[in-house]
């Protein structure tokens, strides 16, 4: 078995190692990423504080000179919007993750993710799928290498493992096969059963290990294959035995089909395909969960909501204030899910 997947501890060890490292580090796009995934996890805030204390200080002084002074920037402009926000709030205001449980639903306040700017909500795609373009963002651009902890083999596959840098789930990573192959983001036969397999395999020793997938059209933000990886031992509330796709009697407020078998499941998501319908999944060791949506932007998303991927069809809310997370109540959550479904 491979070092790093063996045990939680060893990854979380080798997550940890590589947050610590990006803490120490100059430029702004680390230290985003490092403080969002210590505002995520109160242990591992204190564990990075320190640093981040002493990089956010540096950064805005050497920020607010270059503004006083009238001199460029060369950041990019994401990265200083968000430390901007940051730097507006203050370090000891930044928030940390809170969450909720409201009736079947898992409700999450996210303060730092809220700073991030909405790329693709609003977004109406055309299809399913489209070519990789290597002058898009990519995981392949020079600056990305800072942000993987961990290139390796896994199944006689290259995996580079990168850190997600607005998680919204422990562990939280970006999980790219065959990164140079270029390959878009789209499902094949042969990647759909290599993420069931891979799944498989980690789980024995990596309990609620799980994989989320964002189709193109479906709130993918980067096109250039990935998956999220995450470990969640609570699971999320898809998984409940009450709901009708897990042999229950209660109907989720989502499209959702479960599959305890991979070539079955690889049939219902080809068929999506040449009907061009949209789709999230998400993977569990032996189960796939698959929601076919109404495609992005398609739908007027409610005001508490930055748009729903895998995470928000699986049963997880994101919510960026304290108002909207103490007020969301469970029929907001089924009436936004309920909208998603396709006509």
């Amino acid at each position: 078995m491979y070092s790093l997947f063996s045990s939680p501890q060893r990854l979380q060890d080798a997550f940890d190692a590589g947050l610590l490292g990006l803490a120490r580090q100059d430029g702004l796009g680390p230290f985003i990423l490092a403080c969002a995934n210590a505002t995520f996890d109160a242990r591992l805030f204190d564990l990075l504080q320190s640093p981040l204390r002493e990089r956010f200080a540096d950064l805005a002084e050497t920020y607010s000179r270059a503004f006083r002074e009238g001199r460029d920037i060369q950041v990019v402009e994401e990265d200083l919007l968000v430390f901007l926000k940051m730097h507006a709030v203050g370090f000891d205001a930044l928030q940390q993750t809170e969450f909720r449980q409201e009736g079947d639903w898992r409700v999450q306040f996210n303060h730092l993710r809220s700073f991030r700017p909405r790329r693709i909500s609003q977004n109406v795609p055309q299809g399913i799928a489209a070519p990789f373009n290597p002058d898009g963002f990519n995981f392949n651009r020079p600056f990305m290498l800072r942000e993987s902890f961990w290139q390796g083999d896994l199944l006689e596959r290259p995996l580079a493992l990168y850190y997600n840098k607005y998680p919204f789930a422990p562990l939280h990573c970006l999980f790219v096969p065959e990164r140079e192959a270029c390959l878009p983001q789209l499902l094949t036969a042969r990647e759909h059963r290599y993420i069931w397999e891979v799944t498989q395999t980690l789980a024995l020793h990596l309990p609620g290990l799980g994989f989320g997938y964002n189709g193109f059209g479906a709130y993918a933000s980067v096109n250039h294959l990935h998956f999220q990886m995450f470990v969640d031992p609570d699971g999320l509330p898809v998984m409940r035995e009450h709901w009708l796709h897990n042999g229950g009697n209660k109907p989720y407020s989502a499209a959702c089909v479960a599959f305890d078998d991979v070539d079955a499941a690889w049939i219902y998501i080809a068929a999506l395909h040449e009907r061009v319908q949209p789709y999230n999944a998400l993977y569990l060791a032996g189960r796939c969960y698959v929601f076919p949506r109404r495609p992005q932007g398609t739908v007027a998303g409610p005001a508490w909501s930055s748009g729903f991927s895998w995470y928000e069809l699986a049963g997880g809310m994101l919510t960026f204030n304290q108002d909207d997370y103490s007020g969301l109540q469970a029929l907001d959550i089924e009436r936004a899910l309920g909208q998603l479904r396709p006509a």
